[in-house]
């Protein structure tokens, strides 16, 4: 709009000149409206259109955000110093000043945010650190100081003595100082620091800042220190238990099917945050409206896992040949999961989704922090099971197993690290990069020895089986599992059962 307006005027002056009319009036007026157009888009500039206030309407509880009960109980007590002020004030206590979220994304913190206010019953006002940042000199700084005015305003005007700031992604504007060649980041992290030091406990209404991010690491320390943001809390992925209580909140006006079992579902989606089992729920009933299906069923939920996991299905058509390989490397994966441990399959596909041909889903035993030697070998026999089913299959492998080894490196890798190999305790800066490949070299191959031993005794059986995946296309763990004890119980018979279906293969 600028632009044409500046051409517009510039056509109308050389047009004046070349009628031979004086256009120093003409110039003056053009050279007024300019000013005043450049105040205006400043002003504009400089009030944080992407603030929101909100006056609660829909007010956020925390009785509506599930699975951070730890995070919750300390963010309540942390509140509690802004709702007893009276008694806070009799013991001495100085009220907090800020409080800091950090945690993966996803994990519920702009939520806490909210039902931190409706918790106090006080004014919410929000803003992202990516609004504080313009290539203008003293813009940052304007804005951090018109949203914490604009916060005692709100507050005043609904009648609360107190106001909440929420500002997300904080490490957009509190990185450390000195750490950006251009000075007006620093510039705003140092108003930010002056208004949150400016803030007195005798100062009504009473501001507290909550931040969230999930870069903590690189906030400055004048940011941390007591007096900012005083408390720091861990909003992390929920476990099993607050999996479980995320999906009920989620599919409370859901209509379920019978068959739904929100248990198994909690199981299957470990490292799933709050926003991604949203996702899910969501994801299921658009399969069931897509499906026009008036109820939720567990299949859908399964597929949904998938879609969330994976993404959604591609459009890509592999050759029979290579349907067959992909058969045959993810039930490698699915048999040698099912070796070390029994009923961890879940779900086994060959339909391309995001950039795997193929996957199998594992459910894990429980939600575990520490492993030991035993249990990372296992997953990387997991892991190399597919390549060292092909191997058995065509005697040769894929392109499809650089994932895997990528995977299996990483767990050898972590072994090495942790003391857990034959070296014994290393200190990885003292280490040699030459010693350490060897040794991740030597661990997987001894591993690999170990993961042919285990399939090699289903070979026969494998290839056969994978012809009836490659037309179902996905079968269920349940399904896998009947097929393997079947295996197992005719070992030293030549004959194995195999669905009977039509195995000619389609694309």
């Amino acid at each position: 709009m600028r632009d044409w307006l500046i051409g517009v005027a510039v056509a109308f002056v050389i047009f004046l000149a070349v009628i031979g009319i004086n256009v120093l009036p003409a110039l003056l007026l053009v050279a007024v409206g300019f000013a005043v157009y450049t105040l205006l888009e400043r002003r504009q500039m400089i009030a944080p259109t992407g603030s929101k206030e909100t006056a609660m309407r829909h007010a956020v509880n925390f009785d509506h955000i599930g699975g951070q009960e730890h995070a919750k109980r300390e963010l309540m007590e942390a509140l509690d110093f802004l709702r007893y002020r009276e008694k806070i004030r009799s013991l001495g206590i100085r009220p907090l000043k800020g409080i800091l979220l950090t945690g993966p994304p996803g994990t519920g913190k702009t939520l806490m945010a909210k039902a931190a206010a409706t918790y106090t019953d006080s004014a919410f006002v929000s803003a992202s650190g990516s609004e504080f940042v313009e290539m203008y000199v003293g813009v940052g700084a304007q804005r951090v100081r018109d949203l914490f005015r604009r916060a005692r305003q709100s507050a005043r005007k609904e009648g609360k003595d107190s106001a909440i700031v929420f500002i997300d992604e904080i490490d957009v504007v509190g990185g450390k100082r000195g750490a950006h060649s251009h000075q007006e980041y620093d510039q705003t992290l140092n108003q930010l620091l002056t208004e949150m030091d400016g803030m007195q406990t005798t100062q009504s209404p009473m501001v507290l800042v909550i931040a969230a991010t999930n870069r903590a690491d690189i906030l400055d320390s004048a940011l941390l220190r007591p007096g900012r943001f005083d408390r720091q809390i861990r909003v992390d992925l929920p476990d099993r238990e607050g999996r479980l209580h995320i999906l009920r909140i989620q599919t409370k006006d859901k209509p379920l099917a019978q068959d739904v079992d929100l248990e198994h579902i909690a199981r299957e989606t470990y490292g799933f945050s709050g926003a991604q089992l949203e996702s899910l729920c969501n994801e299921a009933a658009i399969i069931a409206l897509r499906e026009n299906s008036t109820r939720i069923t567990q299949a859908y939920f399964r597929d949904a896992v998938d879609k969330v996991l994976m993404g959604e299905k591609t459009g890509r058509h592999p050759t029979d040949e290579e349907l067959y390989r992909v058969a045959v490397h993810e039930l490698g994966h699915a048999i040698a999961s099912e070796m070390m441990r029994p009923h961890s399959v879940s779900h086994i596909t060959i339909a391309p989704r995001g950039n795997a041909l193929g996957f199998v889903r594992q459910i894990p035993e429980t939600d575990g922090y520490l492993y030991t030697k035993e249990q990372l070998d296992q997953q990387i026999v997991v892991a190399l099971g597919g390549a060292v089913a092909e191997s058995l299959v065509f005697n040769n492998r894929s392109t499809g197993a650089q994932n895997d080894f990528l995977q299996a490196s990483r767990i050898a890798r972590t072994e090495v690290m942790c003391g857990l190999s034959r070296m014994g305790i290393v200190a990885e800066e003292h280490l040699p990069e030459n010693i350490l490949d060897e040794e991740v070299r030597f661990i997987l191959a001894e591993i690999e020895q170990r993961t042919r031993e285990v399939l090699a005794p289903f070979a026969k059986a494998l290839e056969e089986y994978a012809k009836y995946v490659v037309v179902t296309e996905s079968i269920d763990g349940s399904q896998f599992r009947e097929w393997l004890a079947q295996c197992k119980e005719q070992a030293s018979s030549s004959t194995i059962t195999t669905p009977v279906l039509d195995m000619t293969l389609a694309n």
